[in-house]
């Protein structure tokens, strides 16, 4: 189908009608709804596989564990957790509002959304952000990538066979269909993506007045710190891992390593032996994923041109086949042009610095823009932990990579330029609804204390009691 304004506000104003129905208010329902999308990804997890191979080249195992199993587990929990997520929570009103001593705060969708995904983890970015949206009794408008043609076709197929248009639809196309849909007005935008276009989403969500989340990457990149009482092997070994991951093309994925300077080179040997060990030649590996496009293929390239004369690992890529090795840059100062940008490659540079300085390193990194993600690697833990408690980001790990995650429970968001606002779970819920606050008043007993006169006659004793009562 090709979109255009009018079939694209035809979807709104279709899906408006429908969740003004009140059919999405019902717990049951959604609960109902989120069984039949579990039940379909399942069903086709072979095809969204294969459409995973032919947009990014992954192997089957990343693919399940990084968008299919993920985006189960994340409908699993929501269906457990709905009923209690959704009930409306009492509080005491107060002895300040006598007689009317009950509260109830209601948590409403907020009608028609708008949820655009990335290529990156096409599936999980997009089904697990609907999960939140259907939990929170909301109807879907969703624009996938275009750098995603097969997975964006798998998706469509997905969600045609278990939801109507009017209640969820897929809208495909490139930034141009993108600008129509954001030209409308949806109740709840929710984007994922980089912080250039983040902004242009937030600014066309501003002419509505629309409630926005932003699920953004960082422009200066995610740190990850190695202290010099590090273990090395284990820090290697979760490095490697990671960066080998849908080759660096993970918003929370390390950006840039500062290592202990007393520890670089038995670091970097560490790593390096790491990376012979998960994947060998990786441009012959069938596991290695490829780079999105041309365009992505070329900004990595072009990184690793530049630092040709500091690469000590990799280097080598397969321009037709879009793969570039895992690469290590060092050293790279701390204030270079590489470490001051988001790079979604498998580039990775490694700056040295004094470990007895790394107070100075963390002012530097606090200085710059707010990463979605940081890691630390260190035996101190008590310096681990107050690290983390004193810097701006978005979450992280003390000696491991990643997994924050899949926590279950827990937050994913960013702050600053990595993002705004948080889902997984109930935060899911929570972003895809508005909690309404509704008094229950009485007809009796009520006292005349909000009421004119305040000085005068009957008025004169009504500021000693407020003084008691709001002290």
């Amino acid at each position: 189908m090709i979109w255009t304004q009018e079939s694209i506000r035809n979807t709104v104003e279709a899906q408006r009608r429908f969740f003004r129905s009140g059919a999405t208010l019902d717990v049951s329902w959604r609960i109902a709804q989120l069984k039949a999308l579990k039940a379909a990804v399942r069903e086709r997890q072979d095809a969204l596989l294969e459409a995973l191979r032919l947009d990014l080249g992954r192997s089957d195992t990343e693919s399940y564990f990084c968008d299919i199993g993920s985006s189960i587990v994340e409908i699993n929990e929501a269906i457990r957790g709905l009923r209690r997520w959704a009930k409306p929570e009492t509080r005491r009103s107060g002895l300040m509002l006598f007689p009317s001593f009950v509260t109830k705060v209601y948590k409403l969708p907020y009608g028609v959304s708008l949820i655009i995904s990335p290529f990156n983890f096409p599936i999980l970015l997009t089904l697990g952000v609907l999960t939140a949206c259907i939990a929170g009794g909301n109807t879907a408008v969703i624009k996938t990538s275009a750098k995603s043609p097969n997975c964006t076709a798998a998706l469509r197929e997905l969600l045609a066979s278990v939801f109507p248009p009017e209640y969820v639809t897929l809208v495909e196309g490139g930034h141009e269909i993108g600008d129509l849909c954001l030209a409308e007005r949806f109740d709840k935008i929710f984007y994922t993506g980089s912080p250039e276009v983040g902004r242009h989403v937030l600014s066309m969500a501003a002419e509505n007045l629309t409630p926005a989340a932003l699920e953004l990457g960082g422009e200066t990149g995610n740190w990850c710190v190695v202290r010099a009482d590090a273990d090395l092997k284990d820090a290697a070994r979760k490095i490697a891992f990671f960066k080998l991951c849908n080759s660096g093309q993970i918003c929370i994925n390390i950006n840039q390593v500062a290592v202990a300077r007393e520890v670089a080179e038995d670091f970097l040997r560490e790593l390096k032996a790491a990376f012979r060990r998960q994947i060998g030649d990786a441009l012959q590996s069938a596991e290695y994923p490829r780079l999105i496009s041309r365009a992505a293929y070329d900004r990595c390239a072009a990184w690793a041109e530049r630092y040709a004369d500091r690469i000590v690992y990799g280097g080598h890529g397969d321009a037709p086949a879009l793969r570039f090795e895992p690469t290590l840059l060092y050293p790279v100062g701390v204030d270079e042009e590489i470490v001051q940008r988001e790079l979604f490659c498998p580039l990775l540079p490694v700056v040295p610095f004094p470990d007895g300085e790394i107070d100075r390193l963390m002012d530097v990194i606090a200085g710059r823009e707010h990463g979605l993600a940081l890691y630390l690697f260190t035996k101190d833990l008590d310096w681990a932990k107050k690290t983390m408690a004193s810097q701006q980001y978005g979450g992280g790990c003390i000696n491991e990579v990643c997994l924050q995650l899949m926590v279950k429970g827990a937050p994913f968001g960013g702050v600053g330029h990595s993002g705004m606002g948080a889902y997984h779970g109930e935060w899911g819920f929570r972003e895809f609804t508005h909690p309404s606050t509704v008094l229950i008043g009485s007809t009796r007993f009520n006292l005349p204390l909000r009421e004119h006169p305040y000085t005068r006659g009957r008025g004169a004793w009504k500021l000693p009691l407020l003084r008691l009562f709001m002290r």
